[in-house]
């Protein structure tokens, strides 16, 4: 397996693949290690996770240069991942105990409560848009719940992935609690079947999420899938268009526009949509486009140059159809410019399907009813964001987007604090919160008579 510098095309690094066997023996390392692991205490393992968020911060220049070199992310977001790990890292180390105390409940017995235990070993698979951060989201709270872990990362990130172990080494983590395996997509449907393998999360597509799930199924084993998002940005007429048009550059174009919560249809009112995309493709222009590694770049190139075709087939086909090209629409390589169209109509690929990557759909409309209606044309459910100064009238309608997240006046995004997840085919469960370190623990009921 190889890693390749998607800037320049250059060979990074190369792995060596793991055989059945040896991935056995991993599991096997991971589910031992777990026997001990599960019985330490919160406290031991709070020591050891802020330690690792202070791996984190310490190297977060190294381990952002080798996010930018191994996947295209603008050097100064990749250094902004590293430092949200270390926060996600603190949270649970700081929370953990809390969210996993017993929870007394009065019945007829002289005592009953729900305890939360650990399964064992949960297997994670990773994409390669957020590489440090997607397993950390698992990763914090599922070794602070007592599980162990074993990750199988995208291909063209493997020294992310590699990476990620050491921090937890470093950190002073017992060996094989955190094991990265460096291996490709066909050995995923076995690991999930081996029976010391008791639980799969994976961030991805929906192929993939559907392989996985159907395993995980036939095996009777817990699963966890967030498989991408199709979210709507909203602008009313009375929204503050300056505040609109910042946040909603950032929601589309940061990470190169990579991005499950990434916004993809801009739905705009009539009444304010030619002075919203003046000012809006006026910010686009500003920011810089280039080398990863220059700390003025905002846009990078894509991951891949297979994605950034399939991208440009997505507008191709939508500009064949009646879209108009506003802005950008041409590609060199895996560079692809920020891309805006408008004319675009909801039969096109780009308002239908997911577009990861630098480009938007525009749509306009006249009532919020309507800009609902156009939101929740969509098989995915991952989250939307609705720009208005009438907050109060609004919140009367939340409940009608059929999403897992509804940001009023910002952009989608994940906190430790609050659930992460969709609805619909961007998947079911939670991450993060004090929803996510349940997801993977026994909600064990003691009656006491």
């Amino acid at each position: 397996m190889k890693s390749v510098n998607p800037f320049n095309g250059q060979l990074l690094y190369e792995f060596e693949e793991l055989n059945e066997p040896q991935i056995n023996q991993k599991i096997e390392a991971a589910h031992k290690v777990h026997l001990s692991w599960k019985n330490t205490t919160f406290s031991e393992r709070s020591i050891l996770m802020h330690e690792a968020a202070n791996v984190l911060r310490n190297n977060k220049e190294d381990f952002g240069k080798i996010i930018t070199l191994e996947m295209g992310k603008p050097i100064t977001q990749a250094i902004a991942e590293v430092e949200k790990c270390a926060w996600v890292c603190e949270y649970y180390a700081h929370n953990a105990e809390d969210f996993l105390k017993n929870e007394l409940i009065e019945t007829d017995a002289i005592k009953s409560y729900v305890s939360y235990e650990p399964l064992g070993v949960v297997f994670a698979v990773m994409p390669w848009n957020y590489p440090f951060w997607q397993v950390f989201r698992f990763a914090a709270p599922g070794l602070m719940a007592g599980n162990t872990a074993i990750l199988k990362h995208a291909s063209n990130v493997m020294k992310c992935g590699e990476t990620i172990q050491k921090v937890f080494e470093l950190a002073g983590f017992p060996k094989d609690v955190f094991i990265n395996l460096p291996i490709k997509s066909d050995k995923v449907e076995n690991i999930i079947k081996n029976p010391l393998v008791k639980a799969v999360t994976l961030t991805g597509s929906k192929p993939a999420g559907s392989m996985v799930a159907s395993t995980a199924a036939k095996e009777i084993k817990k699963s966890v899938l967030e498989l991408g998002g199709n979210n709507a940005f909203i602008v009313c007429k009375d929204a503050d268009l300056e505040k609109a048009v910042s946040t909603a550059v950032n929601a589309r174009y940061q990470n190169t526009g990579q991005s499950c919560i990434a916004a993809k249809r801009l739905l705009l009112h009539e009444a304010i949509a030619d002075e919203f995309l003046e000012k809006y493709i006026n910010a686009i222009k500003e920011k810089k486009s280039g080398d990863p590694l220059d700390e003025e770049t905002y846009i990078g190139v894509m991951a891949r140059e297979d994605l950034a075709k399939e991208l440009e087939s997505q507008v191709n086909d939508s500009v064949a159809k009646g879209a108009k090209v506003l802005l950008g629409g041409k590609r060199e390589k895996a560079y692809f410019e920020p891309t805006v169209l408008t004319n675009v109509t909801e039969d096109m690929p780009v308002f239908k399907e997911e577009t990861f990557g630098p480009v938007i759909a525009v749509v306009t409309f006249k009532t919020l009813e309507e800009a609902i209606t156009i939101s929740n044309n969509s098989d995915f459910g991952l989250g939307v964001s609705i720009f208005t100064k009438d907050i109060a009238g609004f919140e009367a309608h939340i409940s009608k987007f059929n999403e897992g997240a509804v940001f009023v006046n910002d952009m989608v995004k994940s906190d430790p604090r609050l659930p992460f997840g969709g609805v619909k085919i961007s998947g079911f469960g939670r991450e993060l919160s004090h929803h996510g370190i349940k997801e993977f623990v026994n909600m064990k009921t003691v009656y006491i008579n």
